[in-house]
């Protein structure tokens, strides 16, 4: 019976992660609207039109994408990666055997560098290098999926120095004992694609970088350039898949003829590296949860500071709006004190789950969904905008920190082990 107890608490916190997941979902989709009808008045709200795209580029429809294709997207190998929200991605039209240290030496030598992690520096690096047009040659990539989880690392080469215009190819290490549709045994799959310009995608309007459709051109170019490298082989398997045409997850169309090919790394001669110690290897911490841990931290600055306020004026913020009269002085202080309170408490919780307690998090989005309900079921019961109005900042960062710490990659960060290296 005890056997059972961590199974059974496992189950009951997938289950709340996964209510949490689609409640913030359905939670961005009403802060959108609400975000349009505020900002279609005349006057600076108009500004918030721009806030409406950020919020349904960024946050609702990667949400509503990652629902839906939950239910209808293949979770087996078909050839496709996903992206984050779970749309089929780019072609996997590479195959390699060796280890990890033979890859890296094999790309090293063909002459392409490792792409950083994604962070928010390394993000913001090159939406400046982007604009400035300034080389970064370790510019950061997309995620995409594959055996349900993100690549391992990606190689690129800049073309002409332009981070908007580069070759790049991500890596997944196959699971121990998988094997090829077939039945032939490889140790790595890829994915190469040529990035071309930045622009719009066609299905979240967000901005990303376009590929060139012809994939197999970019796979060719990758296998020119490793196969030159001594102790590479190359093996093609002809019509691996069906040839076709189709479009990526950001949009973009893709054509390919289906073949595979499979590049021997296992007479690669490696160079010795020195590793640093895990101890001294940085632990990452995943955007969406830096993200939701920011808000927090703004969001428990928003109530010590309306808290101090209300104390010292002796009153209610939106007091005068509801009509009801003075409020009295004990009834200040109890909110003031209250306030104060969640403050702490979301400044405790956020530091918790940056320590990756997982409890913490779920605290966080918990409360969270009571912040949001306790602004929208009123305005449902009452038809009143008033308690919208007064509202509406504090349950925007509600809904931003449920969608940001409801992630996978919060899940993953925060019910990881603790002590390894994450990124």
């Amino acid at each position: 019976m005890q056997a059972l107890e961590p199974r059974r608490r496992s189950r009951w916190v997938a289950t709340l992660d996964t209510a949490f997941f689609v409640l913030a979902g359905v939670a961005s989709v009403w802060l959108a609207y609400q975000t349009l009808r505020e900002g279609i008045q005349p006057g600076w709200p108009m500004l918030l039109v721009f806030v409406f795209w950020v919020l349904v580029a960024y946050l609702v429809l990667p949400r509503l994408h990652r629902i839906l294709s939950t239910i209808y997207v293949p979770d087996y190998f078909i050839g496709r990666t996903r992206t984050a929200d779970g749309l089929l991605g780019d072609p996997v039209n590479l195959a390699l055997r060796g280890t990890a240290d033979q890859v890296h030496e094999a790309m090293t030598a063909a002459g392409w560098a490792k792409a950083d992690p994604v962070t928010l520096y390394t993000s913001w690096r090159i939406v400046a290098s982007t604009l400035a047009r300034r080389s970064y040659p370790n510019a950061p990539v997309s995620p995409l999926v594959l055996f349900g989880r993100r690549h391992d690392f990606c190689y690129q080469q800049e073309v002409a120095g332009s981070p908007s215009k580069r070759h790049h190819v991500r890596f997944w290490r196959c699971p121990p004992g998988w094997l090829l549709p077939g039945g032939f045994a490889v140790d790595w799959l890829a994915a190469g694609t040529f990035d071309r310009s930045v622009g719009l995608s066609l299905f979240t309007f967000q901005i990303t970088h376009k590929i060139e459709d012809d994939v197999d051109e970019e796979r060719d170019y990758v296998v020119g350039g490793v196969s030159a490298v001594p102790g590479t082989a190359v093996t093609v398997l002809r019509d691996f898949s069906t040839g076709y045409h189709s479009r990526n997850g950001g949009g973009d169309r893709i054509v390919t003829d289906g073949d595979l090919p499979v590049i021997d790394l296992t007479a690669v001669s490696v160079a010795p590296v020195d590793e640093p110690p895990p101890s001294l290897r940085r632990r990452l911490v995943p955007v969406s949860v830096a993200f939701g841990v920011a808000i927090t931290a703004l969001r428990a600055v928003g109530s010590l500071l309306v808290a101090g306020l209300a104390i010292a004026a002796g009153t209610l913020p939106g007091a005068a709006e509801l009509e009801q009269g003075p409020v009295s002085h004990d009834v200040v202080v109890f909110v003031g004190v209250a306030l104060m309170v969640s403050g702490l408490v979301d400044v405790l919780l956020a530091g918790a789950t940056l320590a990756r307690r997982n409890w913490a998090r779920l605290l966080l989005c918990a409360d969270s969904v009571i912040s949001v309900a306790g602004v929208i079921l009123p305005r449902l019961a009452t038809g009143s905008s008033v308690m919208l109005h007064a509202g509406l900042l504090p349950v925007a960062a509600s809904v931003l920190v449920l969608l940001g710490l409801s992630s996978d990659s919060a899940r993953e960060y925060t019910i990881g082990k603790r002590g390894t290296v994450v990124g």
